[in-house]
């Protein structure tokens, strides 16, 4: 049972490491010369996104490149759907997805198909459950339309947001973290505003906020999940105990008291890390998965078997005939 939850922490670990050599990189010396992205705002609340994405392989060529769109900050989930990709210069854009931990990778490209040169990609979708309540009815979307994980920089960057309102309120910062810079920017009618932004460097975005007043928009309301470690200090200070009281356990079983009691114990442990994990995966993904106190209290109980089980089987080795 130790060793399930060992596993468990490790593919959290190991999915959050860059998956490709291709991932967010132009496999050439130009980078990504233009990254245009225009986010639709529907009545509905839900934003239609269109990603153009150009990048440039040289003579070296590439096979493709990976988008990773963020479907879960903190607690926060959001839902990306209806898949769609292109290519207006006739690159191959199959595209494949890989849930990770917190994003979404979309894949675009052809492993055995070398493309070189300036290559144009169109990456859409829709994002639901992206609007945050604000006081008075009115909403709020904060959203990092380029996104931090490229690894090569974008020479120029354009962000459009189309309102179904005339009244409404948006602004756009460029970079990464606490460094970000106000965009530029041009309103386009009463309805669509542009944000532009030249030279960002690797790993830097556009995040956009929009404010819609009461009425604009009727969304899905923002979707939270447990957080990853969720056990209180009751579940942890039992796997403490569990713990210190191991030799003792495991000498238990070696005097052959305890085998029946052992397997209970793990049968037991994995039975209850099973029941707290089974209702988080069905509703949300296997990503979703929080360890709560019935999980702690799992991995206790399978530590615990696991140790008499052993312990009965360790004098076997060193019994005097």
């Amino acid at each position: 049972m130790a060793v399930a939850g060992v596993l468990v922490l490790g593919l959290l670990l190991v999915s959050a490491v860059p998956t490709g050599a291709c991932e967010g990189r132009a496999q050439g010396d130009g980078g990504i010369p233009t990254y245009d992205v225009v986010l639709s705002i529907r009545r509905d609340g839900v934003v239609g996104v269109r990603e153009t994405i150009t990048f440039d392989y040289g003579d070296v060529g590439g096979h493709g490149f990976a988008r990773r769109v963020p479907y879960r900050v903190g607690e926060r989930v959001y839902d990306i759907r209806d898949l769609r990709t292109s290519s207006s210069t006739g690159a191959p854009a199959r595209a494949r997805t890989v849930t990770l931990p917190h994003d979404l990778q979309i894949t675009v490209g052809d492993g055995k198909q070398v493309v070189r040169g300036r290559q144009a990609y169109v990456i859409e979708y829709d994002l639901g459950r992206a609007f945050t309540p604000l006081s008075g009815g009115r909403w709020e979307l904060v959203w990092d339309a380029v996104g931090t994980t490229w690894n090569s920089p974008i020479a120029n960057a354009a962000v459009r947001v189309e309102s179904p309102v005339a009244r409404w309120k948006a602004s756009c910062r460029a970079g990464h973290g606490d460094a970000t810079v106000p965009c530029q920017r041009d309103r386009d009618g009463p309805y669509a505003m542009d944000f532009l932004q030249s030279g960002l460097g690797p790993h830097e975005g556009m995040t956009v906020r929009v404010r819609l007043p009461r009425g604009a928009v009727a969304p899905e309301p923002p979707r939270f999940v447990r957080p990853y470690w969720d056990g209180t200090w009751t579940g942890t200070g039992l796997l403490a105990l569990t713990l210190v009281l191991l030799p003792w356990i495991s000498r238990a079983g070696g005097l052959g008291r305890s085998v029946l009691i052992g397997r209970i114990l793990l049968v037991t442990g994995v039975l209850a890390v099973l029941v707290d994990a089974a209702a988080d995966v069905e509703r949300y993904g296997m990503w979703a998965v929080s360890l709560g106190d019935l999980t702690v209290a799992g991995l206790a109980l399978g530590i615990a078997g696991s140790a008499a089980l052993c312990g009965q089987c360790a004098p076997c080795d060193t019994r005097e005939e």
